[in-house]
This record gives C-alpha cells, structure tokens and sequence, in this order.
C-alpha cells in the first residue's frame, strides 16, 4: 500500500520575488498612492491609508520607498523615467517633445502638479525636490537633443510645451491631449522656438 503522505501534493515554497514582480508591486504602491494624493491630498494620506489600497503592508511600503514624500516623489520620477527612456530606435527632438507634452498635460501628471502647487507653501522641500525630479530633468533633456550648453534655449521650450493650454489643463477647462494632439502641440512649439531664434539673429 503506498504511503498516502507520501502520494499527496507537496506544497511549492514560495521563493524571493521576481524582478518583474518587485517592479509591479512598486508601481501597485505608486498607482494607489496617487489615487488617494488626488482625492485626499498630500497631508492628509497616511501609509495607513496606502497599504490596503495598493493590498501590501506598511512593512512593504517602508521597504520599497520609506515615507510618504519619497512616494509622492518616486511617482514624479516614474513619470519622467517612463517619458525620458528612449526606445530601440532612439528619439529625436520632435519625439520627445511630443511625448514631454502628452505626459504632462496627462490626467496624472496634471492632477500631481495641481497638489504641488495646493502643498508647496506646507512642505517647500518637497516643492524643490518636485522641480528637481521633474521639471528640470525634461529641461535637461531636451537641452541634450538641441545640442547646446545654453539651458536658457531649453527651458523657453520647455515653457512653450506647456503653454496656455496646460494652464487650461489646470483649471480643468481642457481634456487630455491624444497621442496626434500632443504630437502638433509639440511641432507648433519647436517651430516657434526656430523662429524666435531666427528673429534674436536678425
């Protein structure tokens, strides 16, 4: 007679996680904490808060990002990470102009912005660090696809990314651009760069 114990399934022991895994459970962290940062604000959600949401502990989420602003940061550097990473074939000016524009006039990054400016007068070291991480990563970007130490150049295109239309993304009073949209936004933008450039040299 076979041994019964022995016929019977063994349960597979559950190893250290993936790469792939830890990565999808960081961005789980991220992808809860900015839902309730913008329904709740920043001050008012607690790791308490984030850890049923993103269905992890407190223990995870210490070890993953540690406190609340270096989430709220971490998802500030996703976004710029996930924009700046260049794909197989490279990107040129107009491409990361494009994608610079439809990242932040997106849903997430507009409602990021909008909590910054609502916190920053609380918390001015996360304001900084917000810029550092965001904004002056894209600046230095495109800095390196224009080709000149000048950052003045790349800032101005900078500005002319956003424009008026993501101060009407602010307010609410704009939809979220589509891909072809973002696309326009960012010829028109370059173009007028070109041209102020031509009328400085005349």
């Amino acid at each position: 007679m076979r041994d019964e114990a022995a016929s019977m399934p063994t349960a597979r022991k559950r190893g250290r996680p993936t790469d792939a895994e830890r990565s999808q459970r960081r961005d789980d962290i991220l992808d809860a904490a900015v839902r309730l940062f913008l329904a709740g604000g920043f001050e008012q959600v607690t790791l308490d808060d984030i850890a049923p949401e993103a269905h992890v502990t407190k223990r995870t989420i210490y070890a993953y990002f540690g406190d609340r602003t270096e989430i709220f940061l971490a998802a500030v550097e996703r976004l710029r990470d996930r924009t700046l990473r260049p794909p197989a074939r490279g990107k040129d000016l107009n491409d990361l102009a494009a994608e610079i524009v439809f990242t932040l006039h997106s849903d997430e990054a507009v409602g990021l912005h909008r909590l910054m400016i609502a916190e920053s007068r609380r918390f001015p070291e996360l304001a900084r660090r917000f810029y550092e991480d965001g904004p002056r990563g894209y600046i230095a970007a495109l800095s390196e696809h224009l080709g000149t130490p000048d950052a003045a150049q790349a800032e101005a295109l900078f500005a002319l990314l956003l424009g008026e239309r993501h101060r009407q993304r602010l307010l609410g009073l704009l939809p979220a651009p589509t891909r072809p949209a973002a696309a326009a936004h960012a010829r028109d933008a370059i173009e007028r760069l070109v041209g102020q450039a031509e009328g400085n040299d005349e």
